[in-house]
């Protein structure tokens, strides 16, 4: 399964990568908030911090659900819930804080910036 890789800046700029099996593989069991050196995803001098992203599936990645499965978690304010009433609880399913070979996109955000620029500007 191909996953998706997305790169953000503080600059507000976001590069998108797509990995195949093969060059994904050195994300797997790797979990939310680990810390990720750029040569392994063709991107020397810089260093990353893994944010979150989702599965196979599209629900989200949350750091506090240990493992690769899928979690019905009664949750308050966070991720993604708007609530009508305060004090409101829902119950929503969210995948593990691993990455896996189900996992179809993850979110990656600088840490160390490397010589050459992560998203090259276009003259007009």
């Amino acid at each position: 399964m191909d996953m998706k890789i997305n790169i953000a800046d503080k600059t507000g700029k976001t590069l998108k990568k797509e990995f195949k099996d093969d060059q994904a593989s050195v994300l797997y069991n790797k979990k939310i908030g680990d810390k990720i050196n750029g040569e392994l995803i063709d991107m020397p001098g810089y260093e990353f911090e893994i944010a979150g992203g989702s599965d196979y599936c599209g629900f989200p990645m949350r750091k506090d659900v240990n493992g690769i499965m899928r979690k019905a978690i009664l949750t308050t304010t966070s991720l993604g819930n708007k609530y009508k009433r305060k004090g409101m609880r829902l119950r929503r399913t969210v995948a593990g804080n691993t990455i896996y070979n189900r996992t179809s996109q993850v979110n990656l955000k600088v840490i160390k910036h490397g010589a050459e620029a992560l998203i090259k500007e276009e003259k007009k």
